[in-house]
C-alpha cells in the first residue's frame, strides 16, 4: 500500500489520510483541553510512532527494503526533517490550544497556495499571474477567518496566528520530504522524522511536563494510542509516499478536504460550534486553491490567454 504508485491509488490514499487527519486533530484538542501540555503532546506522540516505524524497516519487509544512510542524510534529516516538523506540531499543538480544531484545520486549508508560490517567482505570464491571483483570493479567505479574532483581541487571536504559522511551516515539512523522497521511501521519511522531531520536542516537553500534571484516564490513552497509529504512523507514511510520486502542490490540493473532515469530527465529538465566518472563509481558500490549480491553458486554449 505504501509504495503505490498509480494515480487512483494515491488518490484514494490521501482520501484516507485527509479522514485520518481529521480525526487526529480532533483528538489532539481533545488532548489538551483535558490538560496534557501541547509540546508533551506532539513528543509523546512522535516518539512511539517513529520507534514502532522503525522497527517495523528493521525487522519486517512490509514497506519494502531499507534504503541505507549517508552521514550527510542523517544530518539533513536532523536539520531539515526531524526540526522542520518538530517546529510545524509545536505550532500546531499550541493553535489548538487557543482556538478551535476547525479553524487551525482551515488555514492548513491554505497550504497549496503557500507550496505553489514555494514553487516559483512572479513573472510576466499567465501561469505566474493565475498563482499569485489565486493566492490573494485564499488569503482573503485567512483574512475573514483572522480579522474578527484580531478585532477581539482575546487569546483566540494567539491560536488564529499560530493556525497562519503552522500552515507556512506544514508547507515547509511537505517539501523537505519530497526532497528526501528522491532516496527514501515514504514510510522511510515519516520514521526518520518522527523520531528526530520528538527527539528535537523532548527538552520543552520535559519542562512542561515538570510544572503541569498528565492524567492518564482511559479515554485519554484511547484518544493518545489513535494519534501516535492512525493519525502518526498511518496518515504520515500515507501523505510522504504521496508526495514521493506527486508534485507537492498536487498533494496538497487534498487539504482542502482537512477544515471539513476536522469540523465533521469536532461536531461529533467535542460539539465544538462552527463559526459564522468558517464557511466564507472556506469558500474563498478552496476556491483561490483550485483556480490556482487548474490548467486554464488546456480548458480555454492559449490564444485566449491575455498573455504568455
Amino acid at each position: 500500500m505504501f509504495g503505490a504508485k498509480s494515480n487512483g491509488a494515491i488518490a484514494a490514499s490521501l482520501v484516507l489520510t485527509i479522514f485520518l487527519w481529521g480525526a487526529n486533530n480532533v483528538g489532539v484538542k481533545y488532548l489538551i483541553a483535558g490538560g496534557w501540555p501541547p509540546v508533551f503532546v506532539g513528543c509523546a506522540r512522535f516518539l512511539p510512532a517513529g520507534l514502532l516505524l522503525l522497527a517495523i524497516l528493521r525487522w519486517t519487509t512490509w514497506f519494502g527494503a531499507r534504503s541505507p544512510l549517508s552521514a550527510e542524510r542523517r544530518r539533513a534529516l536532523w536539520r531539515r526533517g526531524g526540526l522542520s516538523l518538530a517546529v510545524y506540531i509545536a505550532a500546531f499543538n499550541w493553535a489548538v490550544h487557543y482556538t478551535s480544531a476547525s479553524h487551525v484545520a482551515l488555514y492548513l486549508g491554505a497550504s497549496p497556495v503557500w507550496a505553489l508560490l514555494w514553487e516559483g517567482k512572479p513573472e510576466r505570464t499567465w501561469r505566474s499571474a493565475q498563482r499569485y491571483g489565486a493566492a490573494l483570493l485564499a488569503a482573503s479567505g485567512v483574512i475573514a477567518l483572522f480579522w474578527p479574532k484580531l478585532r477581539q483581541g482575546d487569546s483566540q487571536f494567539l491560536g488564529e496566528l499560530l493556525g497562519l504559522a503552522a500552515s507556512v511551516l506544514w508547507t515547509n515539512y511537505s517539501r523537505q520530504c519530497r526532497a528526501f523522497g528522491a532516496s527514501l521511501s515514504g514510510a522511510e521519511i515519516t520514521a526518520h522524522t518522527m523520531l528526530r522531531g520528538a527527539l528535537w520536542l523532548l527538552p520543552p516537553a520535559l519542562m512542561e511536563i515538570a510544572t503541569r500534571r498528565v492524567l492518564w484516564r482511559a479515554g485519554d490513552v484511547a484518544v493518545f494510542g489513535y494519534t501516535v497509529v492512525g493519525g502518526g504512523v498511518v496518515a504520515f507514511a500515507l501523505w510522504n509516499n504521496a508526495l514521493r510520486h506527486w508534485p507537492t502542490s498536487q498533494v496538497f490540493l487534498f487539504n482542502n478536504l482537512i477544515p471539513l473532515s476536522t469540523m465533521v469530527w469536532a461536531s461529533v465529538c467535542l460539539r465544538e460550534p462552527v463559526t459564522p465566518t468558517f464557511w466564507l472563509a472556506m469558500l474563498l481558500i478552496v476556491t483561490g486553491v483550485v483556480l490556482g490549480q487548474t490548467n486554464w491553458r488546456k480548458i480555454v486554449g492559449a490564444r485566449w490567454l491575455p498573455f504568455e
